[in-house]
């Protein structure tokens, strides 16, 4: 599966995506803190149209990308299997 990065969609940008499965991952910095129902809202109306979301916090990814990375291997093989 290849991802790409800032992937513009609706009025949004997700930080990656891949178009084969449908897959947007959002890594999740202290600045979302404040902005949980901006989040949430994005997050519905992209997956109205279909898109599946994993979602982290930048500390995840930096303190334990082992876990990070299996979760997005096992979304990947689901969607694969299940579109």
């Amino acid at each position: 599966m290849q991802f790409h990065r800032q992937v513009p969609m609706l009025d949004y940008i997700v930080d990656f995506y891949c178009h084969e499965i449908q897959l947007a991952i959002e890594i999740d910095g202290n600045s979302h803190e404040y902005k949980y129902f901006e989040d949430v809202e994005r997050q519905n109306r992209l997956e109205n149209y279909g898109v599946v979301f994993l979602r982290f916090k930048d500390l995840e990814v930096k303190k334990d990308m082992f876990s990070v990375e299996l979760a997005i291997l096992e979304k990947v093989n689901e969607l694969q299997k299940h579109p």
